[in-house]
Protein backbone atom coordinates (compact mmCIF):
# COMPACT_ATOMS: atom_id res chain seq x y z
CA UNK A 1 0.00 0.00 0.00
CA UNK A 2 1.31 3.44 -1.16
CA UNK A 3 0.50 6.66 -0.25
CA UNK A 4 1.61 9.42 -2.70
CA UNK A 5 2.11 13.31 -1.16
CA UNK A 6 2.37 16.28 -2.51
CA UNK A 7 1.29 20.13 -2.35
CA UNK A 8 -2.30 19.32 -3.02
CA UNK A 9 -2.39 16.05 -3.78
CA UNK A 10 -3.40 17.11 -7.84
CA UNK A 11 -0.34 16.12 -9.89
CA UNK A 12 0.27 13.32 -7.82
CA UNK A 13 -2.98 11.60 -8.23
CA UNK A 14 -1.81 12.01 -12.31
CA UNK A 15 1.31 9.89 -11.44
CA UNK A 16 -0.97 7.49 -9.64
CA UNK A 17 -3.07 6.91 -12.34
CA UNK A 18 -0.24 5.97 -14.31
CA UNK A 19 1.03 3.20 -11.07
CA UNK A 20 -2.25 1.79 -11.59
CA UNK A 21 -1.89 1.19 -15.20
CA UNK A 22 1.47 -0.44 -15.16
CA UNK A 23 0.67 -2.43 -12.28
CA UNK A 24 -2.39 -3.49 -14.26
CA UNK A 25 -0.42 -4.20 -17.22
CA UNK A 26 2.70 -5.84 -15.43
CA UNK A 27 -0.24 -8.29 -13.21
CA UNK A 28 0.95 -6.62 -9.65
CA UNK A 29 -1.16 -6.15 -6.90
CA UNK A 30 -1.16 -2.32 -6.16
CA UNK A 31 -3.03 -0.16 -3.40
CA UNK A 32 -2.61 3.35 -3.84
CA UNK A 33 -3.74 6.40 -2.72
CA UNK A 34 -2.96 10.40 -3.57
CA UNK A 35 -3.26 12.87 -1.01
CA UNK A 36 -2.15 16.53 -0.03
CA UNK A 37 0.49 17.79 2.66
CA UNK A 38 -2.32 18.67 5.14
CA UNK A 39 -4.06 15.19 4.65
CA UNK A 40 -1.02 12.84 4.69
CA UNK A 41 -1.09 12.70 8.75
CA UNK A 42 -4.70 11.83 8.84
CA UNK A 43 -4.76 8.21 6.54
CA UNK A 44 -0.57 7.45 6.79
CA UNK A 45 -1.03 4.59 9.40
CA UNK A 46 -2.82 2.80 6.29
CA UNK A 47 0.01 2.79 3.94
CA UNK A 48 3.57 0.68 3.86
CA UNK A 49 5.29 3.18 2.32
CA UNK A 50 4.65 7.12 1.76
CA UNK A 51 6.13 8.62 -1.49
CA UNK A 52 6.76 12.46 -1.57
CA UNK A 53 6.93 14.79 -4.29
CA UNK A 54 7.49 18.27 -4.33
CA UNK A 55 7.85 18.42 -0.55
CA UNK A 56 10.92 17.04 -0.27
CA UNK A 57 11.48 19.91 2.61
CA UNK A 58 9.61 18.05 4.40
CA UNK A 59 11.02 14.36 4.37
CA UNK A 60 12.67 14.16 8.11
CA UNK A 61 9.79 15.58 9.84
CA UNK A 62 7.72 12.98 7.93
CA UNK A 63 9.79 9.95 8.74
CA UNK A 64 10.12 10.64 11.87
CA UNK A 65 6.43 11.04 12.62
CA UNK A 66 4.94 8.49 10.44
CA UNK A 67 7.27 5.70 11.79
CA UNK A 68 6.71 4.13 8.00
CA UNK A 69 9.44 4.10 4.94
CA UNK A 70 9.58 7.14 3.47
CA UNK A 71 11.50 8.77 0.71
CA UNK A 72 11.21 11.56 -2.14
CA UNK A 73 10.15 10.48 -5.29
CA UNK A 74 12.78 11.75 -8.08
CA UNK A 75 12.22 14.82 -9.81
CA UNK A 76 12.83 12.94 -13.44
CA UNK A 77 10.86 9.84 -11.99
CA UNK A 78 7.96 12.16 -10.91
CA UNK A 79 7.79 14.51 -13.93
CA UNK A 80 8.02 12.14 -16.34
CA UNK A 81 5.88 9.59 -14.63
CA UNK A 82 7.56 6.71 -14.90
CA UNK A 83 5.88 4.20 -13.51
CA UNK A 84 8.42 1.29 -13.31
CA UNK A 85 11.09 3.39 -11.55
CA UNK A 86 8.58 5.16 -8.80
CA UNK A 87 7.26 1.24 -7.98
CA UNK A 88 10.94 -0.09 -7.84
CA UNK A 89 11.99 2.89 -4.88
CA UNK A 90 8.72 1.96 -3.15
CA UNK A 91 9.54 -1.79 -3.32
CA UNK A 92 13.57 -0.92 -2.36
CA UNK A 93 11.99 0.76 0.97
CA UNK A 94 9.98 -2.47 1.58
CA UNK A 95 13.58 -4.35 1.35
Amino acid sequence: KILLVCAAGLSTSILMKKLEKYAEQNGIELDIDAVGIGEYQETCANYDVLLWAQVSYQLNTVKQGSGKPTAVIPAQDYGMGSAANVLALAQSLLG
